[in-house]
């Protein structure tokens, strides 16, 4: 029987060569075809600040920033962001004017309500967060319940992360700058 499309097989083995942009630098690193994006980040160049969770997009743990959009890590091949500009939660701080050992406005928000306890899921909500932000500059309580509920946290009960944000809204609104992302 002849097949009507030439498929090339990819061998899962062979590990391939990607260059991609990561929090404003250039870096390259190698992986198989079926590597994921976060273990890319995590284990190829040493970005642990992203977390995997469930591992089936689910939790929101492992949320980064791909050309400007949430994703989720787990939930893509590393080679699929060959070429791509990728921020991750250590690039946060990069990008930020602080006086406070170089957090953010957010982070600081979040240490302040208690808005992370174990600390697992915070890089996830963190990015999450930021991008809502720069979406909604001036959210109410339920459309930030709204953004945050694609992330699951199991130690702070949410509310902590709501007044964090709705902080952070209200302080921009009055001193405008925050990331430069």
């Amino acid at each position: 029987m002849t097949s009507e499309f030439n498929i090339k097989r990819i061998d899962a083995n062979v590990r391939q060569k990607i260059a991609l942009t990561v929090n404003g630098k250039l870096r390259t690193g190698f992986c198989e075809s079926r590597t994921t994006l976060g273990d890319f980040l995590r284990h190829e160049l040493g970005l642990t600040g992203t977390h995997l969770g469930c591992e089936h997009g689910v939790c929101g743990a492992c949320t980064i920033n791909v050309d400007g959009k949430p994703v989720r890590s787990c939930l893509m091949f590393a080679y699929q962001v060959n070429g791509s500009c990728v921020g991750t939660v250590e690039g946060l701080c990069e990008n930020h004017n602080s006086d406070h050992a170089g957090l953010t406005d957010l982070q600081i928000a979040f240490k302040k309500h208690h808005a992370l306890q174990c600390g697992f899921c915070t890089p996830g909500f963190l990015i999450t967060c930021e991008d809502f932000l720069k979406n909604h500059p001036s959210p109410t309580e339920k459309e930030v319940r709204e953004a945050i509920s694609g992330n699951l946290c199991r130690c702070t009960g949410y509310a902590g992360i709501v007044n964090a944000v709705l902080e952070v809204a209200a302080l921009r609104k009055m001193k405008p700058g925050g990331i430069k992302c």
